[in-house]
């Protein structure tokens, strides 16, 4: 049916019939009834109302789709100019609603940059987009935490903050130094409490990049895992079509058949240890791959990294550790009471304690008397015996620097050691306060062991029978040498011990039950005893000498000296794990290095002349220069099996001529090898049957 082309400018519409005149309106229905108000098309050249455009396509009369054929748009565009102008989508009906990006109650608003996508009106529609915005992020954070990118940047983190821990000095490793660090530095301590400085390694910002660290290694480890997981599984792939293509190829002929050839390759790639997957049944290649190690060494790599993660957990969650001075002749027992310090994890309960215990028989400390390093400690041993369990026997041991005793899970630990003043003690009625009690004087230096100590006697009567208490405050050194004019020792040995005391009493600040120190003694409700001159009281003693208090208030007599030592007693669980974890990691990583994944692939076809042509080829998953050494090796072995046939005429043709002819034509064959590999025709290039064919020399990397 052909197409009324109306012009825009004659005044007739695209929906007038054919042959209607041209001033005639074009809205007039030409039967009876005429078209609703609302549907009726203005005169030419007028603008409809918007939403008067009738439907495109239909006739008047049927509705059909012939209307859309004689009643077509002219080119005028005024249907198009209608929409245009009115800003609807009517013209272009349910594809110009799709096209429409402007915000629509019916359907909801997009909201640029979001997960959630479409935001439909009412509460359930903004609930609903909340929920999928809520898990659009959290999607995102979670695959940027287990990137191996973030990762690396968490790793960096957690190296930069333990640099404080090395700088500062930790409470938890010495308490002693902190304490002196804080007094030495007093403008920046308020800042470093408050940073958590003097214990970085239990401070919170330490723990959340500890913990991001390991939430980020299992998501990243544990899909990889998985991937190992499928390699190893894996089969090798079929041989490629084009072996010559590949970097390492060799190629030779044969007279053998090709079912024996491919047999005595599978044997010789089993026998090399390779994964061999053999020919199909009419398949003319087998296919064999060595290395899986390498997938082995990453995955026990990746799986000893969860395995030293949930051990360092483990031994911070269930640890426990605790410090306890012994003197020499006394004992300890592991129970909580019996410990100067304890610190454990969260998760520690005290009934974890293991039941053991060991008494301090003796210490040896020997030094070096000359030269720049005079002084130096040379040996610490502590001689001990410990038990294990209630009724275990006592056994005889030694610990000392970095060789712990080891007892039913726990480590004592050798920190250090120093002496122990013994002093019998008599009151103003010459009774027995303080008999041959040793007390541990602490070192003041750690080169010479000049210590400082106290001694505390709550149960004291003056000379007249009053109750009273005695408090001695002194230092002691190991070697005092007169005349010096230093009040300190000059060596840490036993070589001329002295004690130099002097002498409070008063009240000790111990009967309102408050905690005290008992290295150090509180004078403040204390008086110091006078001597005749008024002056302050005080006496150096060496061993055996006593010193008689003044105005018969007692005497206080040095006995000798022995020696103390400190221990650490740490359990830790999950140590074995970490400790195998960590050379599981080692020997994981160095297997994932230096072992190298290839795959070889051996064809053999019957070629046109009668014999076999032998393909060999290699490739490896990572460069390695021994790959084409390797598949010359193989094909060298192969070729016990498979032997080159003589560069001759084919097989029927040698039975027929002369040995001398066979012998000429040979000279006219091509090399077993070609240039490009390929099998070609033996007449097409030249050969030289003087030097049989080495294999590894077609191998080419």
């Amino acid at each position: 049916m052909a197409k009324t082309d109306t012009d825009s400018t004659s005044g007739a519409t695209p929906g007038s019939e054919p042959g209607s005149e041209p001033g005639a309106e074009s809205g007039t229905r030409p039967e009876s009834g005429t078209r609703p108000e609302s549907g009726t098309r203005p005169e030419s050249g007028t603008r409809p109302e918007s939403g008067t455009h009738p439907e495109s396509g239909t006739h008047p009369e049927t509705g059909s789709g012939s209307g859309a054929e004689a009643g077509t748009e002219s080119e005028s565009g005024t249907a198009t100019a209608t929409s245009r102008h009115t800003g609807n989508d009517h013209g272009f009906g349910v594809a110009g609603s799709k096209l429409s990006t402007a915000p629509s109650d019916e359907s909801g608003q997009a909201v640029p940059g979001s997960f959630g996508g479409v935001r439909r009106p009412g509460l359930a529609g903004r609930l609903s987009w909340l929920g999928r915005e809520t898990v659009g992020w959290v999607r995102w954070f979670w695959r940027q935490l287990t990137s191996m990118r973030v990762a690396l940047m968490l790793l960096f983190l957690l190296s930069l903050a333990a640099i404080p821990g090395s700088l500062v000095p930790q409470t938890n490793v010495d308490a002693v130094k902190a304490e002196a660090f804080k007094k030495t530095h007093q403008a920046v301590t308020p800042l470093y409490e408050k940073l958590q400085m003097f214990d970085v390694y239990s401070s919170v910002w330490f723990s959340a990049i500890y913990i991001l660290l390991f939430i980020s290694l299992i998501g990243c480890i544990v899909p990889r895992s998985w991937q190992f997981v499928g390699q190893l599984r894996g089969r090798p792939p079929v041989a490629p079509r084009r072996l010559d293509r590949l970097p390492a190829y060799t190629t030779w002929r044969t007279e053998a058949d090709p079912g024996q050839a491919l047999s005595a390759a599978h044997a010789l790639l089993k026998r090399k240890r390779f994964r061999v997957d053999p020919a199909p049944e009419g398949g003319d290649a087998v296919a064999a791959e060595k290395g899986y190690l390498r997938e082995t060494g990453n995955l026990a790599f990746h799986i000893a990294l969860i395995v030293m993660l949930i051990a360092f957990a483990v031994g911070q969650l269930w640890k426990s550790e605790g410090g306890k001075l012994i003197v020499e002749g006394d004992g300890f027992s592991n129970t909580l009471t019996q410990y100067d310090d304890f610190k454990s994890g969260s998760l520690f309960d005290d009934d974890d304690l293991d039941p053991f215990g060991f008494s301090l028989d003796g210490f040896d400390a020997d030094y070096e008397r000359t030269g720049p390093e005079k002084a130096t400690p040379r040996t610490f041993r502590a001689h001990v015996t410990y038990w294990k369990g209630a009724d275990g026997k006592p056994k005889k041991s030694s610990i000392e620097v970095n060789e712990p005793l080891e007892a039913d899970g726990s480590k004592v630990y050798l920190i250090g050691h120093g002496y122990a003043p013994v002093v019998t003690i008599k009151d103003g009625q010459g009774d027995v306060v303080y008999d041959k009690d040793a007390v541990a004087f602490l070192p003041q230096d750690g080169k010479n062991l000049t210590s400082s100590g106290v001694v505390k006697v709550p149960d004291y009567r003056d000379k007249n029978g009053e109750k009273d208490q005695l408090g001695l405050q002194g230092f002691f050194m190991p070697t005092y040498v007169p005349g010096s004019g230093q009040m300190a020792s000059q060596f840490p040995a036993l070589d001329n011990p002295a004690l130099f005391l002097t002498a409070f009493h008063g009240s000790l600040g111990i009967d309102g039950g408050t905690p005290q120190n008992v290295y150090k003694l509180d004078t403040s409700r204390m008086k110091q005893f006078k001597d005749g001159q008024g002056g302050k009281f005080k006496q150096m003693l060496t061993p055996g000498k006593t010193m008689t208090l003044p105005n018969g208030a007692g005497t206080v007599k040095f006995e000798g000296v022995r020696t103390w030592a400190s221990f650490q007693v740490t359990h830790q669980p999950g140590n074995g794990f970490a400790l195998g974890g960590a050379a599981t990691a080692v020997a994981g990583l160095a297997g994932s290095l230096f072992i190298q994944r290839r795959r070889v692939w051996v064809r053999a076809v019957r070629a046109e002349d009668g014999r076999t042509v032998i393909e060999m080829a290699g490739l490896g998953r990572s460069e390695s220069a021994k790959l084409p050494e390797e598949l010359g090796d193989l094909a060298f072995a192969l070729q016990s099996h498979a032997p080159p046939a003589a560069e001759g005429e084919s097989a029927e043709d040698s039975a027929e001529e002369p040995a001398e002819e066979s012998a000429e034509g040979a000279a006219k064959e091509p090399a077993a090898v070609p240039a490009q590999g390929h099998a070609g025709d033996p007449a097409d290039e030249p050969a030289d049957t003087d030097h049989p064919v080495d294999p590894s020399e077609g191998a080419r990397a």
